[in-house]
């Protein structure tokens, strides 16, 4: 039967089927009599168990094989996909742990290809010697880049062309390429699918609402898997991730609702220490922050807990608005916390806190891991705000009346940690706060239980920073560039991708880089900073920096969030192009945090277009909203989301995200179906499972 089906066009999906004979998408697919023991193993261990979840598993993107690429004679900025034959293969090693598996691939027309014929790689996968050798047809997908000369393909994509019956579902025709699933080749799982598609009864296949009245399901279905075309498929694709979106609003709309529920305590009436506290500043707060303080104290005098996201810039000026809300709280008589992911960021807040702080009297606390410090005696009282990190999840003593939490870098931690540090105040107001600019089609999705607060201004009092993209530049430029600023004063920044020397990635270390320095740049003094670092080292070398004792810290990217020096007014980054770009905008903005002008110098031997087009995003600006929205372009939504926001990792369809009509639609629907069945328990009950375990449970305990 396996056979017979998977050599039929998609044209037999029009096929007449006694619907009895059919069967329902719930069946578990050990019921399967076309799938063996090893594969519903393979498909269970990524959560695939009914035959419902196997068509669901729909492809990540499909090839045209009616035409390919032509082959490039130079690198390309996106991957292509090529047809031709292998016409040598081996295996190379390198090291006892560092081996090669090398193919030539000439082009499909019999031609030979000359010098500019493609070479594919993969590292330490030892096995493709037995599935790859000359003399196969193979198609292969992947980005063409220069290596010394020739053009190769590192672990490309690839599928061996065998003999084809006439109407063939892997070539000569539009193909779906799945997500790997370990232990099943591409090809088995296009025929799996393929035979699913008839054997399974489509009215089984339901959803709870219906998102796209006037489209069938299961045609769409067909077409999202086995299209005619690409636009079908993309039409397709967008019905189902308007599904996956809806199921994620609705889960925020209700979390929304939920908190309306709920009755906080008011805070925010007395407002004597924030008048001490804008007294005592020697400049102005930007127009952004008033603003922001002003929706943070409605908030705080509203009798439901404040639920609020701080969006802001680097260098925008949210740890200022952090201060002003948390003096609020405590002249309100309770307490007030603020997590942070890392000691030297927590560090750094509590060294903050005490300089503007302390002189208006309020008692200060840092707890972390590694450190416990105060700025008061303990005869004068509890601490009225404590600075910590993960630390502070653990010693819920510290907190006898907490009613306000600051959470920073809010994306570096998980729902169940926020949660945990809220769960040690009654009802608490809550204030999260990001530095990383989330591109305007994602607010929504990402923050749409929360209300926002936007920070787009910087303070006056800094210093101009300049962007410079350098390629292969002499090191004995660079080496006077710096002794010229460190003779007038002042202090740099040498950034690294690697922490140690790789065998797999060739980029210097700054375990390397750094006794390089040392002699480069004497008399002046060289530091090393890095997250191999046990606490303690890394404080000292902060300090020693801090003080001027350290003139230029070689370090990896463990200074990307709340380092504040603001003598510090260069920044190298060597193979900048090995860093994201929302990662290189952060790292920038440890300089230009003082009054001299700043240099942001990005290095790169890169000459890759996408490389090229990335880091000359950061030289033409300097706006994190818009640097988003470019990293959004070139990566794409799931790259750029990675692996940091629950419930957004697992996403299928996280392409969508950058489609704001798709967002809006998502959310209208969801707001219709809670404004009519506010608790999922009349007509659409059907949608209650749909509701995380985590929220429901939320639910039960408020």
């Amino acid at each position: 039967m396996i056979g017979k089906c998977h050599a039929l066009s998609s044209c037999c999906f029009h096929t007449i089927v006694d619907a009895s004979l059919l069967l329902p998408a719930g069946n578990l697919l050990e019921q399967s009599s076309f799938l063996t023991p090893k594969e519903i193993a393979a498909f269970k261990t990524i959560g695939l168990s009914t035959y419902g979840d196997l068509l669901m598993h729909l492809p990540k993107r499909h090839e045209d094989r009616r035409q390919f690429d032509a082959f490039p004679v130079m690198p390309t900025a996106h991957a292509v996909c090529l047809r031709g034959m292998v016409i040598d293969a081996r295996s190379m090693r390198f090291s006892s742990s560092y081996a090669a598996y090398e193919a030539i691939i000439l082009n499909g027309s019999g031609g030979v290809f000359g010098s500019n014929k493609i070479t594919c790689r993969w590292f330490n996968m030892p096995f493709l010697s037995k599935m790859l050798a000359a003399g196969h047809e193979v198609i292969v997908y992947g980005k063409v880049k220069d290596f010394k000369g020739k053009l190769v393909i590192d672990h490309p994509e690839f599928e061996i062309i065998r003999d084809e019956g006439a109407e063939s579902i892997h070539v000569d025709r539009i193909v779906p390429i799945y997500k790997n699933v370990s232990g099943i080749a591409q090809r088995r799982l296009r025929e799996i699918q393929h035979l699913l598609l008839h054997r399974v009864n489509p009215a089984s296949f339901a959803f709870p609402i219906d998102v796209s009245p006037g489209r069938d399901r299961f045609a769409d279905l067909r077409l999202a898997h086995f299209p005619e075309d690409l636009a079908e498929a993309q039409q397709a694709r967008r019905r189902f991730a308007l599904e996956e979106f809806f199921a994620l609003q609705l889960n925020v709309v209700w979390r929304r609702a939920r908190h309306f529920d709920v009755a906080g305590r008011v805070l925010g009436r007395k407002t004597t220490l924030l008048k001490a506290f804008y007294e005592s500043l020697p400049f102005d707060l930007t127009g952004a922050q008033k603003r922001s303080i002003k929706e943070i104290l409605a908030d705080m005098r509203s009798p439901r807990p404040m639920n609020r996201l701080l969006q802001g810039d680097v260098g925008s000026g949210k740890t200022f608005v952090a201060m002003a809300a948390m003096l609020l709280a405590i002249d309100s008589g309770c307490q007030a916390a603020l997590m942070a992911p890392t000691q030297i960021l927590a560090e750094q807040h509590y060294l903050t806190f005490r300089k503007w702080l302390a002189p208006l009297g309020v008692r200060l606390s840092l707890r972390t891991g590694n450190r416990e410090e105060q700025s008061h005696a303990h005869e004068e009282g509890d601490a009225q705000i404590i600075i910590g990190t993960h630390a502070l999840l653990y010693d819920a003593s510290a907190f006898p009346d907490l009613g306000f939490v600051v959470i920073d870098e809010q994306h570096k931690f998980g729902v169940s940690q926020r949660a945990r540090l809220i769960s040690h105040g009654v009802k608490p107001d809550v204030l999260v706060m990001t530095a990383t600019p989330i591109p305007r089609t994602l607010t929504l999705t990402l923050y749409g239980d929360l209300d926002v607060s936007v920070l787009d201004e910087r303070p006056a009092n800094r210093g101009k920073v300049i962007t410079a993209l350098r390629k292969d530049p002499k090191i004995t430029d660079i080496t006077a560039f710096l002794k010229q600023h460190l003779t007038e004063g002042r202090q740099a920044y040498l950034v690294y991708p690697l922490v140690e020397e790789s065998e797999t990635v060739k980029a210097e270390s700054a375990t390397e880089a750094f006794a390089k320095w040392q002699k480069r740049l004497k008399p002046h003094s060289t530091g090393l900073l890095h997250g191999k670092m046990s606490a303690e080292e890394k404080e000292q070398t902060m300090q020693a920096f801090r003080a001027g004792e350290i003139h230029a810290l070689v370090s990896t990217t463990v200074i990307e969030v709340g380092v504040d020096v603001p003598n510090a007014n260069i920044m190298i980054i060597h193979h900048a192009e090995r860093f994201g770009l929302a990662q290189l905008h952060q790292l920038r903005g440890r300089i230009g945090r003082g009054e001299h002008k700043s240099y942001c110098i990005l290095l790169t031997d890169s000459k890759t277009p996408e490389a090229l087009e990335k880091l000359q995003a950061l030289v033409d600006s300097h706006d994190g909203f818009v640097i988003a929205e470019v990293d959004l372009r070139l990566r794409g939504p799931g790259d750029v989301l990675g692996t940091a926001q629950s419930g957004i990792a697992d996403l299928k369809f996280a392409d969508f995200l950058a489609d704001p009509t798709l967002l809006r639609e998502a959310r209208a629907l969801a707001d219709e179906v809670i404004a009519r069945d506010p608790h999922l328990d009349q007509q659409h009950a059907a949608l209650r499972p749909w509701i995380s375990e985590e929220l429901a449970l939320r639910e039960q305990r408020d």
